[in-house]
């Protein structure tokens, strides 16, 4: 054999050990707002999914291939989170965990179904998300008007006779929650004296908050994110006005209270029961702490998503979108760090629960709502 076959055997070895290497790896992406107003929710769906894939990849991976994870920012912009739905689509991704806006999830569901792409998101609880026919659209979280029922009710039972204020942000998930905690509350006989929106990015609230205090309001909701209710509630406070806020999952994250200041004590909010508490979570909780990291908000329900992947992909032997969709909208119980989920026909989670929270000050002086549930 000459010295040139044998340079050319070897080039050809090694094209074929690339290859392999290659094959050896199943793309994840990740479609969160790295940058923009929602960084903090960006933050935790990105340290979730980040984790759990490590801890799947130490653990030999899924049916003998690692998971490899990308990254897109959609900076809370659909345009922007539609560009990097294109990008995972010609970068080979085999299915994505996002994103945290439903008003982005909505439009990248369509682009990925195209593409043959399944998108679960932790956190987008818009129901036109999975209204819409795709086969591609699952979450780990509840919709809105299952959220919408637990606050409407609340609102009926603890404020009744009272003057009640609804405040939304227009997006697809604040005008949402609102007009479902709105619905909710009508039909056990309650109503409103105030419906305004706000626009996203919105720091003066004066004037509505004027409004608010001259029609003599008991209690205001907020279907909307974080920073727009933490302002708000500063200005609520700041104006003299001391009805308390509700609000919903868009503000469950610290820094509500840290840009709402000390008016954020004694904010309701509902959310799903709190995932850390789950026994089966003590492992992956304790992985988070080594990194010094509060699992807290949608953390888990990023880590479940990833676990859900897995657990679809080795049932199927396959990371083809379509065969693990059909799969998973079987009914068939995934095992997760968030108790277990299945899914209906839709791609909605079949155990829907929300429970309410208060925002209190603890022992160290700060303003949580973690272990602060409300009966």
């Amino acid at each position: 054999m000459t010295m040139k076959t044998l340079m050319a055997m070897s080039v050809a070895l090694g094209a074929l050990m690339l290859a392999g290497a290659a094959q050896a790896e199943i793309k994840i992406g990740v479609v969160v707002p790295v940058t923009g107003p929602n960084a903090a929710f960006g933050a935790q769906i990105k340290t979730g999914a980040t984790q759990a894939i490590a801890d799947i990849n130490k653990a030999g991976g899924v049916n003998g291939e690692k998971l490899v994870m990308t990254v897109g920012d959609d900076a809370s912009d659909p345009k922007q989170g539609v560009s990097v739905a294109n990008k995972f689509a010609s970068e080979g991704v085999k299915a994505v965990v996002g994103a945290f806006n439903s008003g982005v999830s909505i439009p990248v569901s369509d682009v990925l179904q195209e593409a043959g792409i399944i998108e679960i998101s932790p956190a987008s609880t818009a129901i036109k998300y999975t209204e819409r026919g795709n086969w591609n659209t699952f979450r780990t979280c509840g919709r809105d008007d299952q959220q919408g029922a637990v606050a409407g009710t609340y609102l009926a039972e603890k404020f009744k006779g009272k003057k009640i204020a609804f405040v939304h942000d227009k997006t697809p998930y604040g005008r949402g929650l609102a007009d479902e905690t709105l619905k909710a509350l009508k039909s056990k006989g309650g109503t409103n004296v105030v419906f305004e929106g706000i626009n996203p990015g919105e720091k003066d609230f004066s004037s509505l908050v004027s409004k608010l205090k001259q029609a003599g309001v008991d209690v205001v909701y907020f279907g909307g994110l974080y920073t727009e209710a933490g302002l708000l509630i500063r200005q609520m406070r700041d104006q003299g006005l001391a009805a308390p806020l509700m609000g919903g999952d868009g503000i469950a994250d610290r820094e509500f209270s840290q840009v709402g200041g000390p008016g954020s004590d004694g904010t309701l909010m509902t959310f799903s029961p709190d995932a850390r508490k789950n026994p089966k979570a003590k492992a992956t909780i304790d992985a988070f702490k080594a990194i010094n990291f509060d699992p807290e908000g949608y953390t888990l329900y990023s880590y479940a998503a990833v676990q859900i992947l897995k657990q679809a992909m080795e049932a199927t032997k396959s990371s083809d979108g379509q065969k693990l969709a059909t799969y998973m909208q079987q009914g068939k119980p995934f095992d997760t760090v968030i108790g277990d989920i299945s899914y209906d026909k839709k791609g909605d989670i079949t155990r829907p629960d929300y429970v309410m929270y208060m925002w209190k000050k603890g022992a160290d002086g700060s303003i949580n709502y973690a272990g602060n549930e409300v009966p």
